[in-house]
């Protein structure tokens, strides 16, 4: 599907006058941290690894305070789709752990409002200037890729096992995080999910196949308003087994609309963490992202 998306974009983008020529961006929205990024600056990468690192087509990354609520701070996500991903412009979006969360709820409850159309020249508070003045409905976004997805929340938050008392903690609640907004309503973007499977001991709260911080029924994209036991093929005492794909699970729970599985860590290969050199799952989505957002 990626690979006809990105044929139709670069077909229509030939027909896009000189006047007007179309560039496209690929921004990296990181989830929970100590807000150790700069919110607003595009080029610090510290968050995933060495900024030089081939990461997608003109890569941008969407830093916001890591320890905030996801209300709060979504105003970041927001600027910076308004400045790369309006007028003529077209964006791929890249998020790990709560990060799915910010840009489900910037779709969901601000995809359908009028965006001023941006210059993707932004301050030094990431905000860009208007071009024409005109609006539209929405922003340009061809897919996203989403590395251990949190948009269903993680016992680790339900049970306290974070010892913080950051508000987004409160957020990753998995019953709050589950009803914070639709998580059906993507605009018609697609969600591809990568869930990630290297759990340890320490995570045995996390129900079915984890990675450590997030369980396969928030990183695989599944719906409901309970936090469900999913595995791999074959894994014993489970309530069901992960579907790749759009597919329904083995129990019949289905995913949320427009979210497929693209990767379900059979090998128990890969963590949660990016370790700050673009490790665990996110080298997955890494990897994803350089083959198709061009």
């Amino acid at each position: 599907m990626k690979t006809l998306i990105g044929a139709a974009v670069a077909a229509a983008t030939l027909l896009v006058s000189t006047e007007a020529a179309a560039t496209n961006y690929t921004l990296w929205i990181h989830g929970k941290n100590g807000n150790s990024t700069k919110a607003g600056n595009y080029g610090d990468f510290s968050y995933w690894g060495p900024a030089n690192t081939a990461a997608g087509v003109n890569k941008k990354a969407v830093n916001w305070n890591g320890t905030q609520r996801i209300g709060t701070e979504n105003y970041r996500i927001r600027n910076a789709l308004d400045c790369f991903c309006t007028g003529e412009n077209w964006c791929y979006v890249a998020a790990h752990s709560a990060g799915d969360l910010q840009i489900g709820y910037a779709l969901s409850l601000y995809g359908g409002s009028a965006r001023s159309k941006k210059n993707a020249v932004p301050n030094a508070n990431g905000e860009c200037g208007n071009t024409d003045g005109s609006t539209q409905t929405g922003w340009n976004i061809k897919w996203v890729d989403i590395a251990s997805g949190a948009a269903g929340g993680s016992e680790l938050a339900d049970h306290g096992d974070w010892a913080v008392s950051d508000p987004l903690v409160s957020d990753l609640v998995t019953t709050t995080a589950r009803a914070m907004y639709n998580h059906n309503v993507t605009r018609n973007v697609w969600f591809y999910m990568f869930a990630g499977a290297k759990g340890t001991a320490y995570s045995g709260i996390l129900p079915g196949q984890d990675d450590e911080a997030v369980a396969y029924h928030s990183t695989g994209g599944v719906s409901g308003s309970g936090n469900g036991s999913y595995c791999n093929p074959g894994d014993w005492f489970c309530g069901g087994t992960l579907s790749t794909g759009t597919a329904a699970c083995s129990n019949g729970r289905a995913k949320w609309s427009f979210h497929s599985v693209s990767l379900r860590d059979d090998g128990e290969s890969y963590n949660h963490h990016a370790n700050g050199s673009w490790g665990g799952i996110v080298s997955k989505v890494r990897e994803d992202v350089v083959k198709y957002a061009y």
